[in-house]
């Protein structure tokens, strides 16, 4: 199989590797470049675990070939933090206790922040419109939607 030479902008970082055509970006992601923070699920675009930004939009790396993002710039849950300070949708999360065995919490972290940075002070409705695409088996999706919420609220400085 031929292999393409990619470079892209990845969590504020330059990557570059050589791909298969036609590889997932989350076998690039996770094997290729060793970002294990998009979680493989379904690799059917249908549980939302695997859920990046690219450009700041949400895309499903199971589903996106890998040249694709050739020049582009990507965030994973791994670009979230500024080193050791969290994120307020990451601390929101763990003060909600949204995340309960953890594997929706990338994709869900993702559908939120694409949210927040269009949104900043989004309704309950237009929160769970951005997640519907994002399984959850755990939580009843009820500390997801606080959670982000409660961040959307922390970004704005108001109370929680």
């Amino acid at each position: 199989m031929a292999k393409v030479p990619v470079t892209f902008n990845l969590n504020n970082s330059e990557a570059a590797v050589f791909v298969d055509l036609g590889a997932s970006l989350i076998d690039v992601l996770r094997r290729g470049i060793g970002d294990l923070t998009p979680k493989q699920g379904c690799a059917q675009g249908t549980c939302g675990a695997c859920t990046v930004l690219i450009e700041g939009v949400p895309h499903l790396s199971c589903l996106t070939m890998a040249e694709t993002v050739d020049g582009r710039a990507v965030v994973t849950v791994g670009g979230l933090a500024d080193g050791p300070r969290l994120h307020a949708l990451q601390v929101a999360f763990m003060e909600g206790f949204a995340a309960q065995c953890g594997f929706c919490t990338p994709g869900m972290l993702m559908a939120g922040k694409a949210l927040l940075d269009r949104t900043p002070n989004p309704s309950r409705t237009e929160v769970i419109d951005a997640i519907s695409g994002n399984l959850c088996r755990c939580t009843g999706y009820e500390p997801i939607v606080d959670a982000i919420l409660s961040a959307a609220a922390r970004m704005q400085g108001r109370a929680v």
